[in-house]
């Protein structure tokens, strides 16, 4: 049996803003699905060969604030972040800040594991990972 990658489900809180964010990443919506009394909407994105499964609940609940920061998520159990890799940490991060998705001030890190990195969030303050990684994966 042979397994591979499929998809990363997110849960957020408005439709409108996370097409416009992922959108902005080059990801492109290419299936739709609504519950019949509009309690729920389920939008499919692609970029590349990754899928993105975007979950828009009318009634939601807020993730935990410690979610927000990796220094105060990385002990608690669960998923993280996901990450995007770039072929230029310092062209990405001009990009990113020039249409509006990065801050001024985020820095690039050099991973204990080899790649260079920085973080930014999403509207519902999930994390991406936008790295470097020269690694023959």
């Amino acid at each position: 049996m042979s397994y591979s990658f499929h998809h990363i489900a997110l849960s957020v809180s408005n439709r409108k803003a996370s097409l416009e964010f992922y959108g902005k990443l080059g990801f492109e919506e290419f299936h739709t699905w609504s519950a019949d009394d509009n309690s729920l909407t389920i939008i499919h994105l692609k970029k590349d060969g990754l899928f993105l499964e975007l979950f828009c609940y009318t009634n939601y609940t807020l993730a935990p604030e410690t979610i927000h920061t990796t220094s105060t998520d990385l002990p608690v159990i669960g998923t993280k972040h996901f990450g995007l890799r770039v072929e230029s940490i310092e062209d990405a991060k001009k990009e990113l800040i020039r249409i509006g998705i990065a801050n001024q001030d985020v820095e690039i890190t050099q991973g204990r594991t080899g790649p260079r990195y920085f973080f930014i969030s999403d509207p519902d303050g999930i994390l991406v990972e936008i790295a470097e990684d020269s690694r023959e994966l």
